[in-house]
C-alpha cells in the first residue's frame, strides 16, 4: 500500500487523528486507546494523548504505550482541563479528519469506518452517535441505566438514539479539521459542555452536525457516589453558565433539573414550616402549608417508578441502587445549574480547583 503524507488530498481514505485529553485516568485510559489501535478503517492515522498533570500512574502508562507503538504521541496538557487537552492535541495533529475520544469511552472496530463514510456522504462538519453507558458493578449499572433513559438525562438522542440526520449535537464526535479552524476550535473558558457550544458554532457558520445511530460508544460510568456527584455537578454548574450566555439556543429539557430541585426544596420546606406552626398552635396556617410535601412525594414517587424499571432490566440491587442514584443525578445536576445560571461559575471553579 502506498504510504501518504497527512495533508496528502489524493490518499485512498482521509487520515484521521485521534485526539484524547486525559487526567488521572490510568483505570481506563489503555483501554480506549487500545479500540483506536483496533478500529477497521485503513486510512492512516495516529493518536495524540494531551496529558495532564495526572498523580495515579496515568503518565507512566501512556508513555509506556507511545514508546511501544509509535502512532501513539504525548503531548502536555499543563491545565489538565477537557477543552484544553483537545486543543493542544489537534494543534499536534496533522490529518484532515479528527476523532474526538474519551478515556472512558470505547470505540466500536467499525467507529471511524462508518463515520468517515457518513461525513462522505453528507460534508457534515461533524458526525457523532449514541453514548452506550454500560456498568461492571450494580452501582455502575444504575448510572448506565440513568444515562440511557428519559428519567435520567432526559431522552436525547445521543444518550437514546433516534433517526440519522442533522442534530443540535452529538457524543463526541468525528470532525473535519478544516471546520473545527474555520470556528476556533474549543472554547477553553468552557470546562463542561464544550461539544455543545463548539456545535453550536458550527451550526451557526453553515456547518452540518450529523447524528447516526449506527454510531455507538461504550462508555464507563463514574465507579463511586462520591465522584458522580462530582461529575454531575460541575456538568450542570457550566450547562447553567452556558443556558445564561445562550438562553434561547437551549431546548428546555436543561432547565427541568433546577426546576425539579428548587420546588421539591421549597415544597419540604414548607411541609416543614408547616409542622413548626402546627406544633406551636397555629394550626390553620400549618395546615396550609402541609400542602409543600406534596411536591417532593411526587417527586420520590417519580423515583420509584423508575427504579422499579431499573431493577427490572439490571436486577434488584441494580434498582436499590437507583433509588439513590437517580436523585443524586438530579440534584447534583439542578444544584449547579442554579449556581452557574446565577454567573457563580468562575468562583466555585476557582475554589475546587475544577
Amino acid at each position: 500500500m502506498t504510504e501518504h503524507t497527512p495533508d496528502d488530498p489524493m490518499a485512498e481514505l482521509p487520515g484521521v487523528s485521534y485526539v484524547m485529553p486525559v487526567l488521572n485516568e490510568v483505570t481506563h485510559v489503555e483501554a480506549a486507546i487500545a479500540s483506536l489501535l483496533d478500529q477497521d478503517y485503513t486510512g492512516p492515522f495516529d493518536v495524540i494523548v494531551a496529558l495532564g498533570p495526572s498523580i495515579d500512574g496515568t503518565t507512566e502508562l501512556v508513555e509506556r504505550l507511545s514508546t511501544v507503538d509509535p502512532r501513539i504521541r504525548v503531548i502536555d496538557n499543563p491545565t489538565g482541563s477537557t477543552p484544553s487537552g483537545l486543543n493542544v492535541a489537534i494543534g499536534a495533529s496533522g490529518y484532515p479528519i479528527v476523532v474526538r475520544v474519551d478515556a472512558h469511552s470505547l470505540l466500536p472496530r467499525d467507529y471511524t469506518r462508518i463515520a468517515v463514510e457518513a461525513m462522505q456522504r453528507t460534508d457534515a462538519a461533524n458526525v457523532g452517535g449514541i453514548m452506550k453507558a454500560e456498568g461492571t458493578t450494580p452501582f455502575e449499572r444504575a448510572v448506565a441505566i440513568a444515562y440511557g433513559s428519559k428519567a435520567g438525562l432526559g431522552g436525547g438522542a445521543h444518550h437514546v438514539g433516534g433517526e440519522e440526520g442533522p442534530a443540535e449535537t452529538v457524543y463526541l464526535g468525528v470532525f473535519q479539521r478544516d471546520w473545527l479552524t474555520r470556528v476556533g476550535l474549543f472554547n477553553e473558558d468552557i470546562r463542561r459542555g464544550q461539544d455543545w457550544e463548539l456545535n453550536r458554532r458550527l451550526r451557526a457558520a453553515g456547518g452540518v452536525v450529523w447524528f447516526t445511530p449506527r454510531l455507538v460508544v461504550i462508555y464507563r460510568p463514574r465507579p463511586s457516589l462520591e465522584r458522580l456527584a462530582r461529575q454531575f455537578f460541575s456538568t450542570g454548574l457550566w450547562r447553567g453558565e452556558l443556558a445564561r450566555r445562550f438562553f434561547t439556543g437551549n431546548a428546555l429539557k436543561y432547565f427541568v433539573p433546577p426546576v425539579t430541585v428548587t420546588l421539591a426544596l421549597l415544597g419540604f420546606v414548607a411541609g416543614v414550616v408547616g409542622l413548626v406552626l402546627i406544633a406551636a398552635g397555629a394550626s390553620a396556617v400549618g395546615a396550609g402549608l402541609l400542602f409543600g410535601f406534596i411536591v417532593p412525594v411526587v417527586y420520590l414517587l417519580f423515583v420509584g417508578v423508575a427504579a422499579i424499571d431499573a431493577a427490572r432490566r439490571g436486577g434488584g440491587r441494580t434498582g436499590a441502587w437507583f433509588l439513590v442514584v437517580l436523585p443524586c443525578i438530579h440534584f447534583s445536576w439542578g444544584l449547579g445549574f442554579i449556581l452557574g445560571f446565577l454567573k457563580l461559575t468562575k468562583n466555585i471553579t476557582a475554589h475546587t480547583g475544577r
